[in-house]
């Protein structure tokens, strides 16, 4: 499964070059296929079969072989001249067939349950792994941060790059002080620390998103920027609304297996024997018998438990319903934070786009007077960094708004 799913990941979002190109999508699926915990549900599905098949057995004739040896301190006496007394040790070998005839659907009940059981826990895992994708977000939004933050550094680096050129040109026509190079280099060192800082960082959170969602990513995948557009309404799909569904209609299966209980249960049974004596009990011999017949059960009166158990199961079911209305009050007011959190990062990327756009008009000032003489290479490089601190805070501003975003569609559920 590992194997075909990096195959097509390869196969569908390589570059030109070869190079992996990663998507949130490829990296949700990964999780909801790869993870784990899902190998329980193939167990489950293993252990409804036996348990099915354990029942099923129910409707099958049950047969028992019984074998007994006693030795009686006395025995009746039959008061008639010329009869026998019995002995005092006797011998009985029976076999038994017991066949169900009736029993009000109480082994179909039972089916029915372990099948709600099933589904429960099928959806509980899919609950567990559908928790995760938060976290996938979170690992994924970090690389993306990461890899932008390299962008960054790099066309900085670039520009520093240009500008000591024109630094040591005006070194050498004595326009500028001879050290000024120099900043400019510890710059460029500085910015080199930070890259190494930045890379290491990004080859962790690789690693990780890269264990988690269980597909080999190389250290120089291109993560794609996701663009997620989000509905703000008030529908709420989650796995976990399945759930509760699937834990009430579970306790209605187990009221149903309560109420069939105390149903009549109708078997017929066949036994033969061998035994000394044999069914007449006169006869001081060896006997080959049988008896064949019907039997009734029937539970008339239990002190009313079967009543009971059923109020019992009814009060699960309200404690479900209750814990349903948590959930959605819950998920609603955490709906309402990211809206906020939405609304307050739209505000802060419309500030910077226009910090950045002062920053833009004092940097070039700043480089007129630097090629003029009239301000030193530290004040260039103050400003330029300015600029770049800011691009950096928009940047991450976009990049957390994605994020946001991409949690607000897991809390409502896709």
């Amino acid at each position: 499964m590992k194997k075909i799913n990096l195959f097509l990941l390869l196969v569908i979002s390589g570059s030109a070059f070869g190079q992996q190109t990663i998507t949130l999508e490829d990296c949700q699926r990964f999780i909801s296929e790869n993870y784990p915990l899902l190998k329980q549900s193939k167990t489950f599905i293993k252990q409804h079969e036996f348990d099915t098949e354990i029942l099923n057995i129910g409707k099958l004739p049950q047969f028992s072989l019984d074998g007994q040896l006693t030795y009686q301190s006395d025995v009746i006496n039959v008061p008639i001249p010329g009869s026998n007394s019995l002995n005092k040790d006797q011998y009985k070998t029976t076999l038994s067939v017991n066949q169900l005839i009736f029993n009000g659907g109480l082994i179909d009940a039972n089916k029915q349950l372990k099948s709600g059981q099933l589904k429960t826990k099928q959806q509980q895992l899919a609950v567990q792994v559908y928790q995760l994708k938060k976290q996938v977000n979170q690992l994924y939004f970090s690389v993306l941060l990461a890899q932008e933050a390299i962008l960054l550094v790099e066309a900085k680096n670039k520009l520093i790059q240009s500008k000591l050129k024109e630094v040591t040109s005006g070194i050498k026509n004595g326009v500028l002080v001879a050290s000024s190079d120099k900043i400019l280099k510890v710059e460029l060192l500085k910015n080199k620390q930070k890259l190494e800082e930045i890379n290491n960082n990004k080859k962790v959170l690789i690693a990780t998103l890269s264990k988690l969602i269980a597909v080999t990513i190389n250290d120089d995948a291109i993560f794609k920027k996701p663009i997620i557009e989000i509905a703000l309404n008030d529908e709420i799909k989650r796995p976990e609304l399945d759930l509760f569904q699937l834990k009430k209609e579970e306790i209605e299966s187990t009221e149903n297996l309560v109420a069939k209980k105390n149903a009549p249960t109708i078997m017929s049974f066949a036994t033969g024997g061998f035994g000394n004596p044999g069914l007449n009990m006169l006869d001081n011999s060896f006997q080959s018998y049988y008896i064949v017949g019907v039997k009734l059960h029937w539970t008339v009166f239990d002190w009313n438990s079967n009543k009971k158990e059923r109020k019992s199961l009814s009060l699960n079911k309200e404690i479900i319903n209750n814990e349903q209305a948590i959930f959605l009050l819950n998920t609603n007011i955490a709906l309402h934070q990211q809206e906020k959190e939405i609304e307050k990062i739209e505000g802060f990327i419309l500030s910077d786009q226009e910090i950045i756009k002062l920053r833009k008009d004092v940097l070039e000032t700043a480089d007129s007077q630097l090629k003029n003489g009239t301000i030193t290479v530290s004040e260039y490089i103050t400003e330029l960094t300015n600029l770049f601190v800011d691009k950096n805070a928009l940047i991450a501003h976009q990049i957390q708004l994605q994020l946001v975003k991409a949690n607000y569609t897991i809390t409502k559920g896709n």
